[in-house]
């Protein structure tokens, strides 16, 4: 059991200048604000993301820190950062896990709900 709770939301937009319908290359931007609304400090250490064109085709990414940082989010606390990723399609998924350690070493896994990347978002 852990005793940091993190929330996190997550924002994409359709990044038209990095994409490209003739290479088949759609790029989005994602920005997600983690929350820290426990008790404990709670550092963010390594993340897996899977991420599902609408073809099907899935790639996981998985590594140490997110945007090269591994935020420690003390409570009441929050981290933002945006990053983004490239689909074959106009329109995909993506989902993952965020492994932290509170700062009384219990790790915990925060699971990011999936989310769509979509070319439409950007008519909206």
């Amino acid at each position: 059991m852990h005793t940091a709770l993190l929330a996190c939301s997550v924002v994409t937009h359709y990044l038209p200048e990095q994409s490209s319908a003739a290479e088949g290359l759609y790029a989005f931007a994602y920005t997600l604000t983690l929350r820290n609304t426990g008790p404990a400090a709670a550092q963010v250490i390594a993340r897996h993301w899977v991420i599902q064109d609408g073809a099907g085709h899935v790639e996981n990414v998985r590594g140490l820190a997110v945007v090269g940082q591994q935020p420690l989010i003390k409570p009441g606390g929050q981290f933002e950062y945006t990053s983004w990723t490239r689909i074959a399609t106009p329109r995909g998924t993506m989902r993952g896990t965020l492994f932290c350690i509170t700062e009384n070493a219990h790790w915990f896994e925060l699971p990011i709900p999936a989310f769509e990347l979509s070319q439409s978002q950007a008519l909206h």
